[in-house]
Protein backbone atom coordinates (compact mmCIF):
# COMPACT_ATOMS: atom_id res chain seq x y z
CA UNK A 1 0.00 0.00 0.00
CA UNK A 2 1.23 3.36 -1.20
CA UNK A 3 0.34 6.77 -0.15
CA UNK A 4 -2.83 8.26 -2.23
CA UNK A 5 -2.99 11.11 -3.57
CA UNK A 6 -6.09 12.61 -2.18
CA UNK A 7 -8.39 15.32 -0.42
CA UNK A 8 -6.72 16.06 2.55
CA UNK A 9 -9.88 17.36 4.37
CA UNK A 10 -11.84 14.18 6.14
CA UNK A 11 -14.55 13.36 8.42
CA UNK A 12 -12.75 10.86 10.44
CA UNK A 13 -9.11 9.80 10.62
CA UNK A 14 -8.42 7.16 11.99
CA UNK A 15 -4.79 6.25 13.31
CA UNK A 16 -3.66 3.02 13.48
CA UNK A 17 -4.29 0.27 10.99
CA UNK A 18 -4.05 -2.47 13.04
CA UNK A 19 -6.93 -4.85 14.07
CA UNK A 20 -8.95 -2.47 15.94
CA UNK A 21 -8.52 0.40 13.23
CA UNK A 22 -9.30 -1.92 10.28
CA UNK A 23 -12.38 -2.87 11.83
CA UNK A 24 -13.63 0.38 12.42
CA UNK A 25 -12.86 1.42 8.93
CA UNK A 26 -14.79 -1.69 7.73
CA UNK A 27 -17.28 -1.26 9.98
CA UNK A 28 -18.18 2.72 8.36
CA UNK A 29 -18.46 1.32 4.77
CA UNK A 30 -22.44 1.71 4.40
CA UNK A 31 -21.70 5.59 5.78
CA UNK A 32 -21.48 8.29 3.46
CA UNK A 33 -18.35 9.39 5.75
CA UNK A 34 -15.39 10.66 4.60
CA UNK A 35 -12.62 8.07 6.11
CA UNK A 36 -8.49 7.55 6.01
CA UNK A 37 -6.55 5.39 7.98
CA UNK A 38 -2.94 6.25 8.97
CA UNK A 39 -0.49 3.38 9.78
CA UNK A 40 3.12 3.61 10.44
CA UNK A 41 3.90 0.11 9.12
CA UNK A 42 3.42 -2.00 5.55
CA UNK A 43 1.97 -4.69 6.72
CA UNK A 44 4.53 -7.73 6.18
CA UNK A 45 3.47 -10.52 3.84
CA UNK A 46 3.07 -13.89 6.14
CA UNK A 47 2.35 -17.41 5.38
CA UNK A 48 0.29 -20.00 7.21
CA UNK A 49 2.30 -21.83 9.72
CA UNK A 50 1.07 -24.56 12.32
CA UNK A 51 2.50 -22.62 15.06
CA UNK A 52 1.22 -19.60 14.19
CA UNK A 53 -0.21 -17.06 16.91
CA UNK A 54 -4.09 -17.50 17.07
CA UNK A 55 -6.57 -14.97 18.89
CA UNK A 56 -9.76 -16.54 20.90
CA UNK A 57 -13.04 -14.04 19.15
CA UNK A 58 -15.79 -14.93 21.32
CA UNK A 59 -19.39 -14.78 19.99
CA UNK A 60 -19.80 -11.29 20.05
CA UNK A 61 -16.99 -10.45 18.11
CA UNK A 62 -17.73 -13.31 15.55
CA UNK A 63 -21.57 -11.47 15.62
CA UNK A 64 -19.74 -8.39 14.60
CA UNK A 65 -16.99 -9.19 12.03
CA UNK A 66 -20.50 -11.24 10.23
CA UNK A 67 -22.31 -7.68 10.35
CA UNK A 68 -19.04 -6.24 8.56
CA UNK A 69 -18.74 -8.73 5.92
CA UNK A 70 -15.80 -10.58 7.49
CA UNK A 71 -15.91 -13.53 9.48
CA UNK A 72 -17.21 -15.88 5.67
CA UNK A 73 -13.69 -15.61 4.86
CA UNK A 74 -12.36 -16.43 8.72
CA UNK A 75 -14.81 -19.19 9.28
CA UNK A 76 -12.89 -21.79 7.26
CA UNK A 77 -9.72 -21.02 9.00
CA UNK A 78 -10.84 -21.13 12.70
CA UNK A 79 -10.89 -23.53 15.54
CA UNK A 80 -14.36 -23.58 17.18
CA UNK A 81 -14.30 -23.86 20.83
CA UNK A 82 -17.45 -25.61 22.13
CA UNK A 83 -16.72 -26.05 26.10
CA UNK A 84 -13.67 -24.85 28.65
CA UNK A 85 -12.82 -25.99 31.77
CA UNK A 86 -11.11 -24.10 33.98
CA UNK A 87 -9.10 -25.19 37.09
CA UNK A 88 -6.66 -25.04 39.56
CA UNK A 89 -3.42 -27.13 40.14
CA UNK A 90 -3.71 -29.36 42.92
CA UNK A 91 -7.19 -28.32 43.58
CA UNK A 92 -10.27 -30.43 42.94
CA UNK A 93 -12.82 -27.70 42.70
CA UNK A 94 -13.39 -26.30 38.56
CA UNK A 95 -15.59 -24.85 36.57
CA UNK A 96 -17.43 -25.89 33.17
CA UNK A 97 -18.83 -23.81 30.68
CA UNK A 98 -19.89 -25.47 27.71
CA UNK A 99 -22.13 -23.67 24.06
CA UNK A 100 -24.98 -25.61 25.33
CA UNK A 101 -25.40 -23.78 27.97
CA UNK A 102 -26.02 -20.55 26.16
CA UNK A 103 -27.57 -22.09 22.94
CA UNK A 104 -24.98 -21.50 20.32
CA UNK A 105 -23.07 -23.84 18.51
CA UNK A 106 -19.94 -22.14 19.80
CA UNK A 107 -18.09 -20.20 22.74
CA UNK A 108 -15.57 -18.70 20.65
CA UNK A 109 -13.29 -19.32 17.84
CA UNK A 110 -9.73 -19.65 17.58
CA UNK A 111 -8.12 -17.91 15.20
CA UNK A 112 -4.74 -16.98 13.38
CA UNK A 113 -4.07 -13.57 13.84
CA UNK A 114 -2.47 -13.33 10.42
CA UNK A 115 -5.82 -14.57 8.87
CA UNK A 116 -7.79 -12.05 11.11
CA UNK A 117 -5.41 -8.59 9.65
CA UNK A 118 -5.53 -10.37 5.92
CA UNK A 119 -9.55 -10.79 5.95
CA UNK A 120 -10.04 -7.35 7.32
CA UNK A 121 -7.46 -5.77 5.16
CA UNK A 122 -8.67 -7.39 2.16
CA UNK A 123 -11.88 -6.41 3.02
CA UNK A 124 -10.73 -2.43 3.59
CA UNK A 125 -8.82 -2.13 0.30
CA UNK A 126 -12.10 -3.29 -1.45
CA UNK A 127 -13.82 0.17 -0.46
CA UNK A 128 -13.43 2.71 -2.63
CA UNK A 129 -14.11 5.66 -0.48
CA UNK A 130 -11.56 4.76 2.27
CA UNK A 131 -8.26 6.45 1.99
CA UNK A 132 -5.01 4.89 2.98
CA UNK A 133 -1.83 6.44 4.22
CA UNK A 134 0.91 4.28 4.62
CA UNK A 135 3.97 3.62 5.51
CA UNK A 136 2.96 7.06 7.65
CA UNK A 137 3.33 8.92 11.38
CA UNK A 138 1.69 11.63 13.10
CA UNK A 139 4.04 13.59 14.11
CA UNK A 140 1.81 16.45 15.24
CA UNK A 141 -1.67 17.04 16.05
CA UNK A 142 -3.59 20.39 16.75
CA UNK A 143 -7.07 20.66 17.84
CA UNK A 144 -9.40 23.15 16.56
CA UNK A 145 -12.87 24.10 17.05
CA UNK A 146 -14.52 22.45 14.17
CA UNK A 147 -11.63 19.70 13.00
CA UNK A 148 -7.88 19.02 14.08
CA UNK A 149 -4.95 18.94 11.97
CA UNK A 150 -2.83 15.94 11.81
CA UNK A 151 0.65 16.68 10.66
CA UNK A 152 2.38 12.77 8.68
CA UNK A 153 6.08 12.08 8.56
CA UNK A 154 5.26 12.45 4.71
CA UNK A 155 4.89 16.17 4.85
CA UNK A 156 1.39 15.86 4.14
CA UNK A 157 -1.46 17.82 6.84
CA UNK A 158 -5.05 15.99 7.63
CA UNK A 159 -7.93 18.10 8.30
CA UNK A 160 -10.56 16.08 9.98
CA UNK A 161 -13.72 16.22 12.37
CA UNK A 162 -12.68 13.55 14.02
CA UNK A 163 -9.86 11.73 15.38
CA UNK A 164 -10.05 8.26 16.36
CA UNK A 165 -6.75 7.13 18.38
CA UNK A 166 -6.38 3.37 17.64
CA UNK A 167 -2.63 2.92 17.65
CA UNK A 168 -1.91 0.62 20.87
CA UNK A 169 -1.13 0.79 24.06
CA UNK A 170 1.54 2.99 24.24
CA UNK A 171 -0.59 5.50 21.93
CA UNK A 172 1.85 8.30 20.33
CA UNK A 173 -1.87 10.74 19.87
CA UNK A 174 -2.25 10.08 23.95
CA UNK A 175 1.29 11.33 24.21
CA UNK A 176 0.90 14.22 21.87
CA UNK A 177 -1.66 15.60 23.45
CA UNK A 178 -0.03 15.41 27.08
CA UNK A 179 -3.12 12.75 28.58
CA UNK A 180 -2.09 10.10 31.04
CA UNK A 181 -2.99 6.03 31.87
CA UNK A 182 -3.42 4.13 34.35
CA UNK A 183 -0.44 1.42 34.09
CA UNK A 184 -0.15 -1.41 36.31
CA UNK A 185 3.16 -3.75 35.74
CA UNK A 186 2.26 -7.12 36.63
CA UNK A 187 5.93 -7.82 36.65
CA UNK A 188 4.62 -10.75 34.24
CA UNK A 189 5.12 -12.44 30.33
CA UNK A 190 3.14 -14.40 28.75
CA UNK A 191 5.07 -17.02 26.24
CA UNK A 192 3.13 -17.46 23.49
CA UNK A 193 3.76 -20.74 21.78
CA UNK A 194 2.57 -23.75 19.91
CA UNK A 195 2.37 -27.61 21.06
CA UNK A 196 1.13 -30.79 19.11
CA UNK A 197 -0.48 -33.10 21.67
CA UNK A 198 -1.50 -36.79 22.13
CA UNK A 199 -5.57 -36.86 22.16
CA UNK A 200 -7.51 -34.58 20.75
CA UNK A 201 -9.14 -31.75 23.06
CA UNK A 202 -12.98 -31.85 21.05
CA UNK A 203 -12.68 -28.36 21.02
CA UNK A 204 -12.53 -27.68 24.98
CA UNK A 205 -9.87 -24.65 25.82
CA UNK A 206 -8.35 -25.50 29.41
CA UNK A 207 -7.37 -22.45 31.55
CA UNK A 208 -5.49 -23.69 34.17
CA UNK A 209 -4.26 -21.70 37.53
CA UNK A 210 -1.03 -22.78 38.92
CA UNK A 211 1.59 -20.81 41.18
CA UNK A 212 2.68 -18.76 38.50
CA UNK A 213 -0.22 -17.82 36.66
CA UNK A 214 -2.64 -19.13 34.26
CA UNK A 215 -1.32 -21.56 31.85
CA UNK A 216 -4.23 -21.94 28.68
CA UNK A 217 -4.44 -24.33 25.87
CA UNK A 218 -6.85 -23.80 23.11
CA UNK A 219 -7.45 -26.29 19.67
CA UNK A 220 -5.89 -24.68 16.70
CA UNK A 221 -7.29 -24.85 13.46
CA UNK A 222 -4.79 -27.26 11.19
CA UNK A 223 -3.36 -26.46 8.03
CA UNK A 224 -4.75 -28.64 5.37
CA UNK A 225 -1.75 -30.34 4.03
CA UNK A 226 -0.81 -30.42 8.21
CA UNK A 227 -0.28 -34.38 8.41
CA UNK A 228 2.23 -34.30 11.26
CA UNK A 229 1.45 -36.54 14.23
CA UNK A 230 -0.76 -34.85 17.38
CA UNK A 231 -3.59 -32.54 17.39
CA UNK A 232 -2.01 -28.38 17.37
CA UNK A 233 -3.02 -26.49 20.49
CA UNK A 234 -2.14 -22.63 21.22
CA UNK A 235 -0.05 -22.34 24.03
CA UNK A 236 -0.14 -19.46 26.60
CA UNK A 237 1.83 -19.54 29.80
CA UNK A 238 2.12 -16.57 32.08
CA UNK A 239 5.35 -16.59 34.21
CA UNK A 240 7.00 -14.38 36.10
CA UNK A 241 9.66 -12.12 33.92
CA UNK A 242 12.44 -14.06 34.88
CA UNK A 243 11.23 -17.36 34.64
CA UNK A 244 9.99 -16.84 31.67
CA UNK A 245 13.56 -15.86 30.43
CA UNK A 246 14.44 -19.13 31.25
CA UNK A 247 11.66 -21.44 29.97
CA UNK A 248 12.55 -19.36 26.36
CA UNK A 249 16.29 -20.46 26.50
CA UNK A 250 15.07 -24.36 27.30
CA UNK A 251 15.81 -26.59 24.60
CA UNK A 252 12.46 -28.20 22.98
CA UNK A 253 12.54 -31.18 25.26
CA UNK A 254 13.15 -30.01 28.15
CA UNK A 255 10.32 -26.93 27.37
CA UNK A 256 7.84 -29.76 26.47
CA UNK A 257 8.78 -31.71 30.21
CA UNK A 258 8.38 -28.03 31.98
CA UNK A 259 4.33 -27.52 29.79
CA UNK A 260 3.74 -31.25 30.60
CA UNK A 261 4.14 -31.16 34.42
CA UNK A 262 2.84 -27.19 34.52
CA UNK A 263 -0.70 -28.61 32.70
CA UNK A 264 -0.71 -31.85 33.63
CA UNK A 265 -1.76 -35.04 31.04
CA UNK A 266 -5.53 -33.92 30.38
CA UNK A 267 -4.74 -33.83 26.75
CA UNK A 268 -1.88 -37.01 26.73
CA UNK A 269 1.41 -36.03 25.68
CA UNK A 270 3.10 -32.92 24.38
CA UNK A 271 4.75 -33.89 21.38
CA UNK A 272 5.99 -31.18 19.50
CA UNK A 273 6.85 -27.09 20.03
CA UNK A 274 7.18 -24.14 17.71
CA UNK A 275 8.39 -20.96 18.19
CA UNK A 276 7.91 -19.35 21.37
CA UNK A 277 7.61 -15.90 21.84
CA UNK A 278 7.47 -13.32 24.87
CA UNK A 279 5.57 -10.59 25.87
CA UNK A 280 5.57 -7.96 28.71
CA UNK A 281 2.19 -7.90 30.46
CA UNK A 282 0.43 -4.60 32.02
CA UNK A 283 -2.21 -2.78 32.32
CA UNK A 284 -2.49 0.22 30.60
CA UNK A 285 -5.97 2.19 31.01
CA UNK A 286 -6.35 5.48 29.31
CA UNK A 287 -7.63 8.44 31.58
CA UNK A 288 -9.84 9.30 29.37
CA UNK A 289 -11.66 8.01 26.49
CA UNK A 290 -12.27 11.37 24.96
CA UNK A 291 -10.10 14.62 24.47
CA UNK A 292 -11.80 17.81 21.86
CA UNK A 293 -12.17 16.02 18.26
CA UNK A 294 -10.32 12.60 19.66
CA UNK A 295 -11.80 9.36 20.51
CA UNK A 296 -9.52 6.37 22.05
CA UNK A 297 -10.38 2.88 20.82
CA UNK A 298 -9.17 -0.59 21.62
CA UNK A 299 -5.50 -0.86 23.04
CA UNK A 300 -5.36 2.74 22.93
CA UNK A 301 -8.32 3.27 25.04
CA UNK A 302 -7.36 -0.21 27.64
CA UNK A 303 -4.90 -2.67 26.54
CA UNK A 304 -5.22 -5.77 29.52
CA UNK A 305 -3.92 -8.82 30.67
CA UNK A 306 -4.95 -12.01 28.21
CA UNK A 307 -6.00 -13.98 31.43
CA UNK A 308 -10.05 -14.74 29.80
CA UNK A 309 -9.00 -13.11 26.30
CA UNK A 310 -10.79 -10.21 26.80
CA UNK A 311 -9.12 -7.22 24.97
CA UNK A 312 -9.23 -7.42 21.46
CA UNK A 313 -12.81 -8.83 21.95
CA UNK A 314 -13.13 -5.75 24.62
CA UNK A 315 -11.71 -3.30 21.58
CA UNK A 316 -14.49 -4.87 18.91
CA UNK A 317 -17.14 -3.74 21.12
CA UNK A 318 -15.73 -0.13 21.32
CA UNK A 319 -15.47 -0.10 17.15
CA UNK A 320 -19.25 -1.31 17.36
CA UNK A 321 -20.45 1.43 19.50
CA UNK A 322 -18.63 4.29 17.79
CA UNK A 323 -19.33 3.31 14.66
CA UNK A 324 -23.07 3.16 15.39
CA UNK A 325 -23.09 6.49 16.71
CA UNK A 326 -21.06 7.59 13.39
CA UNK A 327 -23.79 6.42 11.54
CA UNK A 328 -26.37 8.29 13.05
CA UNK A 329 -24.03 11.07 13.04
CA UNK A 330 -23.88 11.16 9.08
CA UNK A 331 -27.82 10.28 9.01
CA UNK A 332 -28.44 13.24 10.93
CA UNK A 333 -25.86 15.41 8.89
CA UNK A 334 -24.32 16.19 12.04
CA UNK A 335 -20.99 16.78 13.20
CA UNK A 336 -18.95 13.96 13.95
CA UNK A 337 -16.54 15.19 16.22
CA UNK A 338 -19.10 16.99 18.50
CA UNK A 339 -18.61 17.22 22.19
CA UNK A 340 -22.03 15.74 23.27
CA UNK A 341 -21.87 12.96 21.08
CA UNK A 342 -18.00 11.85 21.75
CA UNK A 343 -19.33 12.69 26.09
CA UNK A 344 -22.30 10.12 24.94
CA UNK A 345 -19.74 7.41 23.35
CA UNK A 346 -17.52 7.64 26.67
CA UNK A 347 -20.45 7.17 28.97
CA UNK A 348 -22.12 3.99 27.16
CA UNK A 349 -18.22 2.31 27.20
CA UNK A 350 -17.41 3.29 30.28
CA UNK A 351 -19.16 0.13 32.21
CA UNK A 352 -18.32 -2.37 29.89
CA UNK A 353 -14.35 -1.39 29.74
CA UNK A 354 -14.24 -0.41 33.49
CA UNK A 355 -16.10 -4.21 34.30
CA UNK A 356 -14.20 -5.95 32.00
CA UNK A 357 -10.79 -4.50 32.75
CA UNK A 358 -11.33 -5.14 36.74
CA UNK A 359 -12.94 -8.75 35.58
CA UNK A 360 -9.51 -9.63 34.15
CA UNK A 361 -7.01 -7.70 37.14
CA UNK A 362 -9.03 -9.36 39.17
CA UNK A 363 -8.52 -13.15 38.32
CA UNK A 364 -4.65 -11.84 37.64
CA UNK A 365 -4.38 -10.95 41.41
CA UNK A 366 -6.29 -13.84 42.69
CA UNK A 367 -5.24 -16.49 40.93
CA UNK A 368 -1.42 -14.83 41.32
CA UNK A 369 -1.52 -15.27 44.78
CA UNK A 370 -0.08 -17.66 46.95
CA UNK A 371 -1.57 -17.25 50.44
CA UNK A 372 -2.73 -20.73 51.73
CA UNK A 373 -6.47 -18.75 52.96
CA UNK A 374 -6.89 -17.14 49.81
CA UNK A 375 -6.07 -20.72 47.64
CA UNK A 376 -8.66 -22.30 50.03
CA UNK A 377 -11.38 -19.13 48.70
CA UNK A 378 -10.35 -20.15 44.91
CA UNK A 379 -11.38 -23.54 45.53
CA UNK A 380 -14.74 -23.31 46.67
CA UNK A 381 -15.11 -20.03 44.60
CA UNK A 382 -14.26 -22.40 41.55
CA UNK A 383 -16.44 -24.90 43.22
CA UNK A 384 -19.19 -22.54 43.92
CA UNK A 385 -19.30 -21.00 40.04
CA UNK A 386 -19.39 -24.26 38.65
CA UNK A 387 -22.64 -25.32 40.72
CA UNK A 388 -24.41 -21.69 41.25
CA UNK A 389 -26.34 -21.36 37.75
CA UNK A 390 -26.87 -17.50 38.11
CA UNK A 391 -22.78 -16.84 38.69
CA UNK A 392 -22.16 -18.81 36.16
CA UNK A 393 -24.82 -17.35 33.50
CA UNK A 394 -23.06 -13.97 34.69
CA UNK A 395 -19.90 -15.29 33.93
CA UNK A 396 -20.50 -16.56 30.55
CA UNK A 397 -22.51 -13.55 29.37
CA UNK A 398 -18.95 -11.88 30.38
CA UNK A 399 -16.87 -13.96 28.18
CA UNK A 400 -19.44 -14.32 25.13
CA UNK A 401 -19.10 -10.69 24.92
CA UNK A 402 -22.66 -9.96 25.27
CA UNK A 403 -22.60 -7.83 27.99
CA UNK A 404 -21.35 -3.98 26.85
CA UNK A 405 -22.35 -5.33 22.93
CA UNK A 406 -23.74 -2.25 20.59
CA UNK A 407 -24.12 -2.83 17.30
Amino acid sequence: MGTTAAESVFDVAIVGGGLVGASLAVALADTPLKVVLIEAFTPPATAARWDERCIALNDGSRHLLAQWGVWPSLAPQAAPITATHISERGRFGMARFSAADAGLDALGHNTPLRAVGAALLVRAQALPALQWRCPARVQALALGEKAAQLTLDTGETISSRLVVAADGASSALRGLLGLGAEVRDYAQCALVTAVRVQRDPSAVAYERFIPTGPFALLPKPRLVHDDAAGFPCSLIWTLPTDDAAQKLALDDAAFLGAAQQAFGERVGRFLAVGQRQSYPLQRTVSETLTAPRVVFCGNAAQSLHPVAAQGFNLGLRDVAALASLLREAALAAADPGDATALAAYAAQREPDRRRTADFTDRLVRLFSNRLPVLAELRHLGLLALDLTPPAKQSVLRQNLGHRGLAA
